[in-house]
């Protein structure tokens, strides 16, 4: 078994450990969770001794298999229950995040799987996020960054990478919610920043350091 601070730590290391080969530093984790070296360090001790991770001190820490099953299924939980307070109880997009965070300790692997089933088995939270199957499996998105979109083609927002209620609640007022279709009318030359023209033919500016934490997909009318 897991306390809830453990499971928080591991999802910490899977998420800071996703695309980067080197090890986690210390240093990262405890930025992540806004706490102490020491108190990292300590955490990482317990994690070490029930195999959840491999620590060397100085070096950083890998996350074992036996951890990585652990924060997989965490984020499961954390990205049903968002999924389920938006469509459901229908709280906003930038409100859920917080509330997902204690709703995801609940371990219960029957309510979660009922939970699933009664959402529909939904591929991805309301940021766009790919939820975690049963056995952990995490399926990419083949989503990609709105600053590397191009002119003359049609998009769709899949998601965002940046969960902050103040970036979720500018994207709302700019209209630029998941599903939302655009194409991108104009590029500046000078600071990178784009007009993004929508389906009902009404606009919006959008700077480059904005479109870095937007996901998007190439649209196919099929």
């Amino acid at each position: 078994m897991t306390t809830s601070t453990e499971e928080n730590y591991l999802k910490s290391i899977y998420h800071l450990s996703v695309g980067h080969p080197n090890p986690v530093l210390t240093s990262e984790i405890a930025d992540s969770l806004t706490t102490s070296s020491a108190s990292v360090t300590d955490m990482l001790k317990k994690l070490s001794e029930k195999n959840l991770i491999e620590y060397e001190r100085y070096k950083g820490v890998r996350i074992t298999r036996k951890g990585e099953r652990v924060a997989l299924s965490i984020i499961r939980r954390h990205r049903l229950w968002e999924v389920f307070l938006t469509d459901v109880l229908k709280f906003r997009w930038d409100e859920v995040h917080e509330m997902a965070e204690e709703l995801e300790h609940v371990s219960s692997d029957e309510l979660v799987s009922r939970l699933d089933a009664f959402l529909g088995y939904p591929k991805v939270d309301p940021h766009g996020d790919p939820i975690p199957d049963t056995n952990g499996k995490l399926f990419p998105s083949g989503s990609l960054s709105l600053a590397e979109a191009q002119t003359a083609q049609k998009y769709q927002v899949s998601g965002v990478s940046d969960h902050s209620a103040g970036f979720l609640q500018f994207l709302q007022k700019k209209g630029l919610m998941p599903g939302v279709l655009f194409s991108v009318k104009e590029i500046d030359e000078f600071d990178k920043s784009m007009y993004l023209l929508f389906e009902d033919n009404s606009g919006t500016f959008i700077s480059h350091e904005i479109a870095k934490n937007i996901l998007m997909k190439l649209y196919v009318n099929s």
